[in-house]
C-alpha cells in the first residue's frame, strides 16, 4: 500500500511498519472539501523502524506525538491533492527520524565568570535600594 521510507543508508521504515489513511480535510474548499478526502494521516510503528538504536527511538518518542501503541501520527492536510499530502508527510516523518538520529553534545559544567557574578550583585543592591526608597520611614 505504502512504499518504504529510507531515512539514510542503513536506516528505513518498511512498508508494513506504516498505516496511511484518507480523510476529508476540515477548512475552505467549498464543495471539493464534502467530495475529496485529501487529507491524510500517516501512522508508524515506532518499534519496527530498521537501524534505529534504542537512544534514537527514545528521543523520537520524546518529541513526536506517539501514541500509547507505540504509534507515530503525522498528519498532512496542506494540499488538495492526496498524493502531495502523502508525499509531505513522509517527509515529516523522515525529517523526525533525521533528528532522532543526531546524537545531542553532553552539556559541560561551568562556572559563572567573575564578570558576571559582579553584575549579578551590583544588580540586586540596586534593587534593594530602589525598594528601600519606597518604604515609608516610621520616624
Amino acid at each position: 500500500m505504502v512504499d518504504p521510507i529510507a531515512v539514510r543508508p542503513g536506516v528505513v521504515v518498511p512498508a508494513d511498519a506504516l498505516t496511511m489513511r484518507a480523510v476529508r480535510a476540515g477548512g475552505p474548499g467549498g464543495q471539493n472539501v464534502n467530495k475529496v478526502s485529501s487529507k491524510v494521516e500517516l501512522r508508524v510503528d515506532v518499534d519496527r523502524i530498521d537501524g534505529l538504536d534504542g537512544a534514537a527511538r527514545d528521543r523520537l518518542r520524546a518529541f513526536a506525538p506517539v501514541d500509547a501503541d507505540g504509534q507515530l501520527l503525522v498528519i498532512s492536510q496542506r494540499t488538495r491533492d492526496q498524493h502531495m499530502n502523502l508525499a509531505e508527510a513522509r517527509d515529516k516523518v523522515r525529517d523526525l527520524i533525521v533528528r532522532a538520529l543526531h546524537v545531542p553534545r553532553p552539556r559541560r559544567k561551568t562556572r559563572p565568570t567573575r564578570g558576571s557574578v559582579e553584575r549579578r550583585l551590583n544588580d540586586k543592591k540596586k534593587r534593594t535600594e530602589a525598594k528601600a526608597n519606597r518604604r515609608t520611614r516610621g520616624d
